[in-house]
């Protein structure tokens, strides 16, 4: 398996570290809204790297959070008058439903940012002790000064890094700051906001030590995978790293970085900030999870692209050809063998998750199976072949 490594900027050999099980984290969502199309291409593309690589015999601990406080769903909550964790639990209920329609396979722990606030606060005690972080008015900071490799993943000059982090939340102009750069481990308490108790008083963690925290707990302190949106290279992952290999001396923190490209829709990135989404439940009420997925995985993982309303009901046609394969009776002729089909179908995905490539394959493979199958050949193996193609691409019509 060769998979792009964001870290070293190239295809690399991919295999899990112990040679047994893929430790693989991914960031989650912040459930203010539901699930869009964007979101749907980064869980489909995380769940075949899941799916593939139990295929090649490995285990896979998966561990995906959940930011479920955070200062968009503290906004959110006041502006529909909801309280902040139901708002939170409706909206996780949701996104779980979304991706149940594109049989996404659940993660092996799904832990949420609030349960596990005692293992934040640990963490960053530890950045403290070291000397690593500060303490100024109740908040805590990262002492980014205090890593000379920070900005590795992003390859930013420093004043892209400020630019960037005022963009995507951050305040570089807050004068506690030793450096503009420096980021929130922990925030004092503000009013209207929930709090927790803390060595520094009475606060909520940053949004980016939550994840060091779930992902050191649940896996170690090395990953095989650490996956996510482009978007969140910086400040995210590039500060995950720095407070990561500062708490537990072990670098590097992830192995592999695996970023997935973003998903545009009416000439912009589709976010919920921007509002212009494209909902996966309205999709699923028009178009089969199948479809959605095929035409989702029919773009490679690494590159934008810009989501078309008719996208996938131009693939409903590949998912009853797919239904046909695989129930077609077939007869009592030579066997059908699709050995050579299957084998190029395994060197796609193999070939940085080339499911483009792969679904090209698959659609030969029912075109042949179904001709096979009017001549009154053996299709026992070929409809096996083909359900063990579409369980690696998740697809439910061949199951």
């Amino acid at each position: 398996m060769q998979l792009y490594n964001s870290m070293t900027g190239k295809v690399e050999p991919f295999a899990p570290a112990d040679g047994k099980t893929v430790r693989m984290y991914v960031c989650g969502v912040t459930p203010y809204d539901t699930t869009h199309m964007g979101h749907a291409m980064t869980y489909l593309t995380f769940d075949v790297i899941n799916r593939f690589c139990q295929y090649l015999g490995w285990r896979v601990k998966y561990v995906q959070n959940v930011t479920d406080i955070d200062d968009d769903i503290l906004r959110k909550a006041r502006e529909v008058g909801e309280p902040w964790d139901r708002l939170g639990d409706r909206y996780i209920r949701q996104f779980q439903e979304d991706l149940n329609g594109l049989n996404v396979l659940f993660p092996s722990v799904y832990p949420r940012a609030t349960e596990e606030i005692p293992v934040i606060i640990e963490m960053v005690q530890t950045l403290l002790d070291q000397g690593l972080a500060y303490v100024r008015d109740g908040n805590v900071y990262f002492r980014v000064a205090s890593d000379p490799d920070y900005g590795q993943l992003c390859r930013c000059s420093r004043e892209e890094m400020i630019e960037l982090s005022a963009e995507r939340g951050a305040d570089p102009t807050d004068p506690r700051k030793e450096d503009p750069l420096d980021f929130i481990l922990w925030q004092a308490a503000q009013p209207g906001e929930p709090t927790w108790d803390s060595p520094w008083g009475p606060g909520r963690p940053g949004w980016h030590i939550e994840c060091s925290a779930m992902s050191v707990k649940y896996l170690g302190p090395q990953l095989d995978i650490h996956g996510g949106g482009y978007d969140l290279i910086y400040p995210h992952h590039e500060s995950e790293i720095a407070q990561s290999e500062g708490v537990t001396g072990h670098r590097p923190f992830a192995r592999f970085w695996v970023h997935v490209g973003m998903v545009e829709y009416q000439g912009a990135k589709m976010s919920k900030s921007l509002g212009n989404l494209v909902l996966v439940r309205d999709v699923l009420r028009r178009q089969s999870g199948d479809a959605i997925r095929l035409y989702l995985l029919s773009h490679h993982y690494r590159t934008p692209f810009e989501y078309e309303d008719d996208g996938p009901a131009r693939f409903e046609p590949l998912v009853e050809q797919l239904r046909r394969a695989v129930d077609h009776p077939g007869g009592s002729g030579q066997p059908l063998d699709l050995s050579p089909l299957v084998e190029r179908f395994v060197r796609a995905i193999g070939d940085d998750l080339d499911t483009p490539g792969a679904i090209q394959v698959l659609r030969e493979m029912a075109e042949t199976t179904i001709q096979a199958g009017e001549a009154g050949r053996d299709l026992t193996a070929a409809r096996e072949s083909i359900r063990e193609a579409g369980s690696i691409l998740g697809l439910m019509v061949t199951r």
